[in-house]
């Protein structure tokens, strides 16, 4: 049960996120350079506060890895939204996500069981049944290949994740390490950013994805990879649902099905038969 909350309340940080980007970036308060700077740097340095004070600070960068995917995820995610929408962009984002952690899985010798295959392909149609683009509008490929980056990025992140000793302190030094490089595209490029803007940005950096990352990195060690995968499908309805509480948008009856299947999907996927 403790295990389930934790997860729960990760995801819910990882949903605020979206709802935060998008805010930001579809009301124009921020562009996507200045959001994703002003994101990294306040997870940067709410993290180092947090870790100093705990003390045994560690600051060594011992594997780019996981800088180089937190900010592959950060800076494709920002720019991606630019010319895609909020159903595909999660679409392509958390199909990608699968895929890579799902092979990650494989690679590192991880017994899948049929019935999580199953569970992941049932909410990841649930989804797709959700966000596909209606309409004839080609996709923007450019759009797609920075969500594809950022999905890349995520999963071999969350895989790194699995192996965190020091869950709190690994986080910090990730976005310690990011963040120089995630503040150039802002440097050469500054795209502007209004007060709320900036607000959005400090509270995705510091509390949903500083302190949601921590917890991520945190429950890791716990999950199969294939779990983990599964569990991120739950993210879009989450962010969804936000998105017809907070920002007023409607519910429909295919957000209702889709729901049910993602969540069925995940209920499968932790279910392992005999044959297992």
């Amino acid at each position: 049960m403790r295990l389930i909350i934790l997860v729960s309340i990760t995801m819910l940080a990882f949903a605020a996120n979206s709802i935060f980007n998008r805010m930001a970036l579809a009301e124009s308060e921020a562009g996507a350079a200045s959001f994703a700077a002003l994101r990294l740097l306040s997870g940067a340095l709410m993290l180092v506060a947090i870790v100093q004070l705990r003390g045994q600070a560690n600051w060594r960068l011992t594997n780019v890895a996981g800088p180089l995917s937190l900010l592959a995820y950060v800076i494709g995610f920002s720019f991606a939204y630019l010319s895609l929408d909020a159903g595909l962009g999660a679409l392509i984002l958390f199909g990608g996500v699968q895929i890579t952690m799902f092979a990650g899985a494989l690679l590192r010798g991880e017994s899948v069981p049929t019935m999580r295959w199953v569970g992941a392909g049932f909410a990841f149609a649930g989804l797709s049944f959700l966000l596909w683009p209606s309409g004839t509008t080609p996709v923007p490929l450019l759009g797609a290949g920075l969500m594809l980056g950022a999905a890349l990025g995520w999963g071999i992140y969350s895989l790194l994740g699995a192996g965190a000793a020091d869950p709190l302190g690994a986080t910090a030094r990730n976005f310690l390490w990011a963040t120089p490089l995630g503040l150039l595209p802002a440097f050469f490029m500054w795209d502007g950013m209004s007060p709320i803007g900036a607000l959005l940005a400090v509270l995705s950096g510091a509390v949903t994805s500083g302190l949601g990352y921590a917890l991520w990195y945190r429950v890791l060690p716990e999950l199969p990879a294939s779990v983990a995968a599964v569990a991120q499908l739950t993210v879009p309805i989450i962010a969804l649902a936000g998105g017809i509480v907070f920002i007023g948008e409607e519910l429909t009856w295919r957000f209702l099905v889709a729901a049910l299947m993602v969540l069925g999907g995940v209920v499968l996927s932790l279910y392992r038969s005999k044959a297992d």
